[in-house]
């Protein structure tokens, strides 16, 4: 076992090397990784009280917004754990901070070092790890089971595109890894093949659904969003397209398409919201726009108080480049694009502009989103759209016909109520798992399971 922990962290150091000159630039040039790195090697907040611990882990912005239901349920119903939240990147972080920096400790996920994990164990002692849709690492595994910490994956999924691909290759190596694992909860039954083909005996895999649709949230008001409309002159009989969490390739075909929407006399006063994924896109994103001749509106310069609208920005496109407003976009749209999805990088998230009742179009390369697309599509509630010509044709069609466009939407909203309730799901299983029984009514706390000799 020593010679595997040095055999694995010899690799890591050389890994650590070679990505060294592509980590400093990012930290000088887009501002990335300039914090947290005493956590990254193990130096998380140490827990000195004597309450069991519960260690969630969520890799990114996207895996931390879809745990918010599951901690908030956790919390209440088992009172006596202590929840910790960690994540790997700065918007996770950030977006953790935000959620729970008031009720939990919220840090950076330690590197797989064998000693950087045993540290943070030895600070955490956690009870059980859950693992939000799949972020396995090998030291991580071997030193939780060592130390008789039960590892779960909760909201489990396997990309086709990328993480299948990826395990397929080592298989023999990683299926040991996988067979460690207390449990996994699945989002759907595709996933869970692919967790069996990995090794994950039958017996600790359950199809439990997806924590997305919980969190997602059902209105038609956002708060905040009134007071964007304002800032931005978003009047409500304005046709407004906003296209979200976009990705690299993409943003000059919206911008292509959009400029063949508002040749159209009736679309001439169609404004247009172009929202990137990535927060270092955002200046690339500003000089394309500008580019192709359009004004340019920063919403983060008028967010800021540094710049007061005026009518000249009526026909100007707006760059959401801020954190935390694509709901509050969403929520104001006419039509929704959702991007990542005409480029093959595997889609973006649309359960949240689906919940909201807005007619959502995304483009052919969603694998990272089969299965909601899938229930979308049956339902009549999503567009999905070929090419830029397509997304023209499409996006013209749902803003000139008002009830067309509202009845996909409400279809959508449907979809998405109609598919709840993976967090009670996956609630039980934890509960279970650390040996209680649900309460009987949402105001009781688990309680100790009966022995079977009671």
């Amino acid at each position: 076992m020593i010679i595997i922990y040095f055999l694995l962290d010899i690799v890591y150091l050389l890994l650590f090397v070679l990505m060294t000159p592509l980590v400093l630039y990012r930290m000088i040039r887009q501002g990335r990784y300039r914090r947290g790195w005493k956590q990254r090697f193990g130096f998380v907040p140490r827990r000195y009280s004597n309450q069991p611990c519960i260690w969630i882990h969520a890799v990114s912005m996207g895996e931390i917004n879809a745990s918010a239901t599951l901690v908030e349920q956790l919390h209440r119903i088992l009172p006596q754990y202590e929840i910790v939240i960690s994540s790997t990147t700065d918007t996770g972080l950030a977006r953790a901070e935000k959620l729970y920096g008031r009720d939990h400790r919220v840090f950076f996920f330690p590197f797989d070092f064998s000693w950087a994990v045993k540290n943070a164990f030895s600070r955490l002692r956690p009870r059980l790890c859950i693992l939000m849709e799949l972020e396995l690492w090998p030291n991580f595994i071997t030193l939780a089971r060592k130390l008789s910490v039960a590892v779960i994956i909760a909201n489990g999924r396997i990309s086709s595109s990328k993480g299948l691909p990826r395990y397929r290759l080592i298989a023999p190596l990683v299926r040991p890894m996988f067979r460690r694992l207390a449990l996994v909860l699945s989002q759907d039954e595709t996933y869970a093949q692919r967790f069996r083909f990995l090794g994950v005996p039958a017996e600790k895999l359950q199809v439990v659904g997806s924590l997305k649709y919980d969190t997602a949230e059902i209105t038609d008001k956002v708060a905040g969003a009134d007071e964007l409309a304002r800032q931005l002159r978003l009047s409500p009989e304005r046709m407004i397209w906003v296209a979200g969490s976009t990705g690299p390739g993409e943003e000059q075909m919206i911008l292509e398409a959009y400029e063949q929407l508002i040749r159209s006399q009736a679309l001439k006063k169609l404004r247009l919201v172009l929202v990137p994924r990535k927060p270092e896109r955002f200046d690339e994103m500003a000089r394309l726009i500008e580019s192709r001749c359009h004004r340019l509106l920063r919403y983060s310069r008028v967010k800021s108080g540094h710049y007061q609208t005026t009518d000249d920005d009526s026909t100007a496109v707006i760059l959401g480049d801020t954190m935390g407003d694509l709901r509050k976009f969403y929520s104001l749209a006419t039509v929704v694009f959702v991007g990542r999805s005409l480029v093959p990088l595997g889609g973006s998230d649309m359960v949240e502009a689906a919940a909201l009742a807005k007619p959502v179009v995304v483009g052919p390369y969603t694998e990272n989103f089969t299965e909601s697309v899938e229930a979308l599509v049956a339902a009549e509630g999503l567009e999905v759209v070929a090419d830029r010509g397509q997304l023209a044709e499409i996006t013209c069609k749902l803003l000139q016909n008002e009830s067309t466009a509202q009845a996909q939407g409400r279809r959508a909203q449907q979809v998405i109520i109609n598919q709840r309730g993976a967090t009670r799901r996956t609630v039980e299983a934890v509960v279970k798992l650390l040996g209680y029984r649900m309460p009987l009514s949402d105001a009781a706390i688990a309680t100790p399971a009966l022995s079977p000799k009671s």
